[in-house]
């Protein structure tokens, strides 16, 4: 989908508001893993999550292609309204997000912060993305859909910089929500001619990325209940999945229990913030601790953005209920 000059190009539109983040290998996750592990820190970005590259190319693109644009319309748990209400207001943009009913209180916070007009609809991600979709025409502003090429050149760059500072890795894990980061890091493995695996990571309440694999079509689910909020998909991407379908080398399942436990580690082991979602590969590594003893592994900590109140639940050994 794109060269290693598409990368590099994205680099330095990235650049111009962000640092790359740190790929750090922890020996105190070698007991828990069973692996030589490098995490890749998108949790240290701005917004704390992937997420902000994606939004700083996405209205770069939207600026230089669509000069008339009043401003965004989009849907989010968090993260991506985040990255596309701090790159659109700085761009003197309107950003219009919707999320569900019962989304996450400090990232709706973190989203008006960033200057978005925030509005809750419905009781799950896509309804609330049905619902800005067809808002989006009467009010005139651009829609930004959860899965777009200029969101994913930008989300490519973490991957680019992962492979590039460890061409050795035998297997990445990535968590799949609409499915950005790991195509992203897809993308960044073939422009860059390597044979790494990715190892997609889904919810086991939130199975609808790994259920399309398994049929070779498109499979929504009923729900999507869980606390690893950047999982919470029920209906998945068209153009995403003909990626990750393709170039995955499998797709597993985690449970929310794991998931805290994983949240666990990071922050007793090297004292870093994970959500549910950035904490997934974590989880799935572990999970698969037998089968990769011994390699080389990268997980993607996507990002940060866990509630102080789920947190604290963590942090006494619960597991938090959405």
């Amino acid at each position: 989908m794109f060269t290693i000059d598409d990368l590099k190009a994205a680099q330095k539109v990235v650049y111009r508001q962000m640092q790359s983040t740190a790929q750090i290998h922890w020996p105190q996750l070698t007991a828990p893993t069973g692996t030589h592990v490098i995490v890749k820190h998108e949790n240290h970005a701005p917004t704390g999550a992937f997420k902000v590259r994606g939004g700083i190319t996405f209205i770069d693109w939207l600026k230089r292609t669509h000069p008339d644009a009043r401003g965004i319309i989009t849907a989010t748990r968090g993260n991506h309204g985040q990255s596309q209400a701090r790159a659109a207001t700085a761009a003197g943009l309107v950003a219009k997000i919707y999320v569900p009913h019962g989304n996450s209180v400090e990232k709706n916070a973190a989203m008006r912060a960033y200057g978005a007009e925030l509005v809750e609809f419905g009781d799950d991600f896509d309804e609330a993305k049905a619902e800005a979709m067809r808002v989006a025409e009467t009010e005139g502003l651009f829609v930004v859909p959860p899965f777009h090429p200029e969101l994913v050149r930008g989300v490519a760059t973490y991957g680019y910089e992962l492979f590039t500072a460890h061409p050795d890795l035998d297997t990445v894990y990535v968590p799949i929500g609409c499915g950005s980061g790991i195509c992203g890091t897809i993308i960044a493995r073939d422009a860059v001619g390597l044979g790494t695996k990715i190892v997609g990571v889904v919810s086991e309440n939130a199975q609808t990325a790994k259920l399309s694999v398994e049929a070779g079509r498109m499979v929504e689910t009923n729900s999507a209940t869980t606390f690893a909020d950047g999982m919470a998909v029920r209906v998945p991407v068209q153009s995403a999945y003909d990626i990750y379908a393709k170039g995955a080398d499998r797709i597993i399942t985690v449970s929310d229990d794991e998931v805290a436990n994983a949240i666990r580690i990071y922050f007793s082991g090297i004292h870093n913030l994970a959500e549910g979602a950035g904490a997934a590969p974590l989880a799935g590594l572990i999970q698969e601790k037998d089968r990769m003893q011994g390699r080389k592994v990268g997980v993607i900590l996507s990002g940060g953005n866990i509630d102080s109140a789920w947190f604290s639940k963590v942090l006494m050994g619960e597991t938090p209920q959405p």
